[in-house]
């Protein structure tokens, strides 16, 4: 009987939930992550190997030679032996480190398992596993360890024989978001909501055979849903070449764990801080560049600028916010025959004055192509609004979609959940046919949206430049719920003030202390 979707997610849970006595729901990934790849490794490699055993049994292999079968036919990674303190030797599985959960040392015994499978599986799983600190005794009670590896275990088996798939990374997707939806900003800083990736990648709509590259892939799930939506169309998801790249290494693993839990296997996630020292590079040094580029990066994080880097497009970005720069290194990182990016990004992008050489730069070499208005309180860790921005690599745009950038306020397309707003598969589908329309001369819609509630409009590149180069949405296109103020836009817009005040006062206090002008108070 094939085990359904809500079985598996309710025992999953049922295993994470055993931490709450020892962990904020923030950390239960660190834990649960690592134990169910395990598991699912062991459940794999235990079903193959009794498949093994039972279609050669009579043969008389010597052990030599069934090893040499087994590892050529039936199994695709290793799980070795280990030897810890006083417990005889075992195999680093599941149920053989299972069958010990009631002696000493178990968190031991369960770090040793896992790095003696990073280990026996190089090319696999290196550092596939993390840092492992929850395995200390310190941090992670054994008893409660235990709990969390019964509890687990009542879960069925998770191999293909058993649950395709489809089933383990869906279950894998449901931890990630209940995670995010329970515990705040520090879970939902590497979980994009499913809804908002789904619009980036329809916008961006990856091929069969394409490269696909997130510089801050987080748990990789842009990834993820670039080959399940290019499966969903008719197309072959497992063949596109997936990169990531993530600065935290724990999270990098929950992204590799991810993707193997999707049975993909054709990608490459890499550590470290993407704008200091990007991973993916040519031969002679400068960036490797990809057909689809997608990302949701961490919003207005403090930089160290660069000083000398070919990827800073009409300048640096400064060091208050790195947005732009995120966005420099996926425009330097497009193809030059067909790249394409969408990166999420707080509305300051669109008009703070630190970044307007940058856009004037951009804007100039015609690489914008769109800019989406996305309603408020969509993410785990911002209510603010924020928007997609849409780059084709230079000359790539079509004809009529050169010379000017096309604008859609969607900021009203939502429904409201428990914690926060979602974007509905109508929503989505809207957005992504007003993407796709045709436009008068005038640059309005042909045909305007059926379910109403979105506004579109082609703007050529000469008006916006005669606005400063600003591309504040409202600007460009008049919403009819626009009567009310967008709160966090104001609050973004008097955030930047504040610190550009800031920044003027210092300057001028210097002058006038360098000049020996004293008694001038704030």
């Amino acid at each position: 009987m094939a085990v359904t979707q809500q079985e598996i997610e309710n025992r999953l849970w049922d295993a994470a939930d055993e931490l709450r006595v020892a962990m904020p729901e923030a950390q239960y990934s660190s834990v649960v992550f690592p134990l169910m790849f395990w598991k699912y490794l062991s459940d794999t490699w235990e079903h193959n190997h009794q498949t093994f055993l039972e279609e050669n049994k009579g043969l008389g292999l010597s052990d030599e030679e069934a090893d040499e079968v087994e590892y050529r036919t039936y199994q695709t990674f290793k799980i070795p032996s280990i030897h810890t303190g006083t417990v005889a030797e075992r195999r680093a599985s599941w149920s053989s480190i299972l069958a010990t959960v009631t002696q000493p040392g178990l968190g031991q015994r369960v770090r040793a398992s896992l790095q003696a499978i990073e280990t026996a599986n190089p090319a696999k799983f290196s550092r596939l596993f993390g840092s492992m600190t929850w395995a200390s005794e310190d941090v992670l009670a054994g008893e409660v360890l235990a709990a969390v590896m019964q509890a687990m275990d009542r879960a069925p088996k998770m191999h293909e024989g058993n649950m395709s798939h489809d089933v383990l990374g869906g279950a894998y997707e449901y931890l990630l978001k209940r995670f995010s939806d329970g515990s705040g900003t520090r879970a939902g800083q590497f979980f994009t909501p499913r809804e908002v990736v789904e619009l980036i990648v329809e916008v961006l709509e990856p091929k069969s055979f394409e490269s696909v590259y997130d510089p801050t892939c987080g748990s990789g799930g842009m990834l993820i849903a670039s080959a399940s939506l290019l499966k969903a169309h008719g197309g072959r998801g497992y063949t596109l070449k997936l990169h990531g790249q993530e600065s935290v290494p724990d999270t990098a693993g929950v992204a590799r764990m991810n993707l193997f839990m999707h049975n993909l296997t054709q990608f490459k996630v890499e550590v470290g801080d993407t704008l200091k020292d990007p991973r993916f590079t040519k031969p002679d040094g400068t960036v490797a560049q990809f057909d689809v580029i997608l990302a949701n990066p961490p919003y207005s994080l403090k930089w160290k600028p660069w000083s000398n880097d070919p990827r800073a497009i009409g300048g640096v970005a400064p060091q208050s916010s790195a947005d732009w720069a995120f966005v420099q290194h996926m425009i330097t990182s497009m193809d030059p025959k067909k790249g394409r990016a969408g990166v999420v990004l707080p509305h300051g992008v669109l008009f703070r004055s630190q970044e307007a050489a940058i856009r004037q730069r951009v804007l100039d070499d015609d690489l914008l192509e769109a800019v989406i208005g996305l309603p408020s309180n969509l993410f785990y860790s911002t209510t603010i609004p924020t928007c997609i921005l849409v780059f084709r690599a230079p000359g790539t745009k079509a004809p009529e979609r050169q010379g000017g950038v096309l604008f859609i306020d969607a900021s009203t397309r939502f429904s409201k959940a428990k914690n926060r707003n979602i974007l509905t598969a109508a929503d989505i589908a809207d957005t992504v046919a007003a993407y796709h329309s045709k436009f008068d001369t005038g640059g309005n819609l042909v045909d305007p949206v059926v379910d109403g509630g979105l506004s579109a409009r082609f703007v050529p590149t000469t008006e916006i430049a005669a606005n400063g180069y600003d591309l504040n949405i409202g600007r460009y296109v008049k919403q009819a719920a626009a009567e009310q103020e967008d709160l966090g836009t104001l609050i973004d817009a008097y955030n930047v003030a504040r610190a550009e005040r800031q920044i003027a006062e210092e300057r001028m206090l210097k002058v006038l202390a360098d000049a020996g002008i004293e008694g001038f108070d704030e």
